[in-house]
């Protein structure tokens, strides 16, 4: 028997709202991510023209990302807020090379990632425990990071990584 099209729409539709679902009940809810101005990234600032760069296509997974990783260094009760006000990914585009190179990531260790951001860790009473901004750097971010890894934000999960290594009562 064959099934009909409208059948395969709604099988498909009910399996993406599952699959959502499920997504959704697996996000902790102990760390809240915000991004200031966003518009105003370095990142956004070099993207333009070929060069243009959909926000939402490095903010989104990054966001996502440090909500996981944080999550896990948090002893029950205690909640972390992280704002993060400037995000400068790792590379640059070198027009020079000539029309092929155009919409190329160059990968240096003159680009190194830069993320910057403000952070509140409350205890599981509500009053805060630490607080600050942090300036993420790494020089030294092509010898910390697989030349076999495609993740396109590897250097600055990197970032996220080493900053939360250290636990909550060093953030």
């Amino acid at each position: 028997m064959k099934s009909s099209p409208l059948f395969r729409l709604l099988c498909a539709a009910c399996l993406a709202l599952a699959s959502l679902m499920a997504w959704a009940a697996t996000q902790p809810d102990n760390v809240n991510v915000r991004y200031k101005d966003p518009q105003h990234f370095t990142e956004a600032k070099r993207s333009f023209g070929m060069h243009l760069i959909d926000a939402d296509d490095y903010l989104k997974p990054l966001k996502d990302y440090i909500v996981q990783r944080a999550s896990r260094i948090l002893a029950p009760g205690q909640r972390l807020d992280i704002e993060v006000t400037d995000v400068k990914r790792a590379g640059e585009y070198e027009p020079w090379h000539g029309p092929r190179f155009d919409d190329v990531r160059v990968i240096k260790d003159i680009y190194p990632p830069r993320i910057d951001l403000d952070f509140t860790l409350y205890g599981a009473d509500g009053k805060v425990l630490r607080e600050g901004q942090r300036k993420l750097r790494d020089a030294a971010f092509l010898s910390r990071n697989s030349a076999t890894d495609q993740d396109t934000l590897r250097y600055e999960k990197s970032l996220i990584d080493s900053w939360l290594r250290k636990g909550a009562g060093e953030l």
